[in-house]
């Protein structure tokens, strides 16, 4: 009998996703698409994101040991895919120049506010890591000790990176650090 589908030695049918995983989807769906948009700035690209991060999970879970943690797996999983988006766009706008449109629409102009567009602002100008780092700590409210599993780093770069990152907001956002 399976332990993931509760049947006899048949292999899992991949329509039917084991409930794990199902109730990971749930209940952390919402906050790995808010982290990818913070990382990527778009909400499509960001949907896409985390949805290739749990297909590629689904694909991949039978290969997986018992021992990993699925949550954190997805977490990295969704900030390298945010990692090959930017590379992309990079790439792409080295042979085109990108024109200046308004990335705001009006309805999310009207739901913002002017404080939190410009610590949105601030936040795209810090580099990918320092980006990372405050999206993980104290965005999806991780320890340091998760934010350092996430990125594949020790705690003690996790914490001079995110020291570093808001230094760095203070002063273009005209506060103290």
């Amino acid at each position: 009998m399976s332990v993931l589908t509760g049947r006899s030695a048949d292999p899992p049918d991949p329509a039917d996703p084991p409930g794990d995983l199902t109730a990971l989807f749930r209940e952390h769906h919402a906050g790995l698409v808010r982290l990818a948009l913070l990382m990527v700035g778009d909400q499509a690209t960001a949907e896409d994101v985390v949805q290739d991060a749990f297909t590629a999970l689904h694909r991949r879970l039978p290969r997986l040991g018992a021992d990993v943690r699925l949550l954190a797996y997805v977490r990295a999983s969704v900030l390298n895919g945010c990692r090959m988006v930017l590379r992309r766009r990079r790439l792409a706008g080295r042979f085109r120049p990108e024109p200046d449109l308004a990335v705001w629409s009006a309805e999310a102009s009207v739901l913002l506010s002017e404080d939190r567009r410009e610590v949105f602002d601030a936040l795209r100008t810090l580099p990918r890591r320092q980006r990372e780092a405050l999206a993980l700590r104290y965005y999806l409210d991780l320890s340091e000790a998760e934010t350092a599993e996430v990125m594949r780093v020790s705690r003690g770069t996790v914490k001079s990176t995110t020291s570093r990152a808001l230094a760095a907001l203070a002063r273009k956002l005209g506060g103290t650090p």
